[in-house]
């Protein structure tokens, strides 16, 4: 009879210890729109770690296999991809950021551009929109009037500029990164979209800026963040 009691002690505690960890080893979460508070289905969610992938459902709900300290990322079109550190147990809450850059050239959304393909329309809109013609027969440089004041050239010069900005603001990012931030001071999912839009630090200043100036910067900045 002692015999059967301890048995069945023992499958209890390995049927336990089983679920415990099934569930130690799911991350669950539900994703929402920032400014609406809207849930969001058809999210697309990675943990970084184990490259799993999963999508949310139609009331924004998501699990996906991971553990404490994994990172996740969260895409869909028409928002800004965010990265979360899960550092707590529980159901995750995260708030994605509508994306308002979405830049269109030639029907082709900027945002979109692959690195390479992005410096390939950079060279193209530089080429598209010069002004000054090398002219070998008539010797030296001169002003292009139809290239100064045409259609094409106006816009290609316009466009230069957007994808200028986008090729600057994705170095920034790559810099001034949810993991950066978050080594520094603890902002929660629903503050860090909005601390890196609003002390967004210009790109000068982080390619030239040693270890120590970014953790000062982030320091004051989250400072302000907190006191408004």
């Amino acid at each position: 009879m002692n015999w059967n009691i301890a048995l069945m002690t023992s499958v209890c505690w390995v049927f336990f210890l089983s679920m415990h960890t099934s569930q130690a080893q799911q991350i669950r979460g539900i994703v929402h729109e920032l400014e609406s508070s809207q849930k969001l289905p058809a999210v697309l969610v990675k943990n970084l770690r184990t490259n799993e992938k999963t999508e949310t459902d139609s009331e924004g709900n998501f699990r996906i296999g991971g553990q404490l300290n994994d990172y996740l990322t969260f895409a869909q079109a028409g928002y800004e991809i965010d990265t979360a550190f899960i550092y707590e147990a529980g159901v995750q809450r995260i708030y994605l950021v509508r994306d308002q850059k979405s830049i269109v050239i030639d029907e082709v959304i900027v945002s979109r551009l692959t690195d390479s393909r992005l410096v390939a329309e950079i060279e193209k809109a530089k080429k598209d929109g010069q002004v000054v013609d090398a002219s070998q027969n008539r010797g030296g440089m001169r002003l292009s009037p139809s290239r100064l004041f045409g259609r094409q050239s106006k816009m290609a010069r316009k466009n230069l500029t957007l994808l200028l900005t986008e090729q600057s603001n994705r170095k920034i990012d790559r810099l001034f990164s949810n993991q950066a931030i978050r080594a520094i001071v603890p902002l929660n999912d629903t503050e860090l979209p909005l601390f890196r839009e609003q002390f967004r630090p210009t790109l000068e200043f982080l390619q030239t800026a040693s270890p120590e100036d970014f953790r000062i910067y982030v320091l004051d900045a989250y400072s302000k963040f907190k006191s408004e």
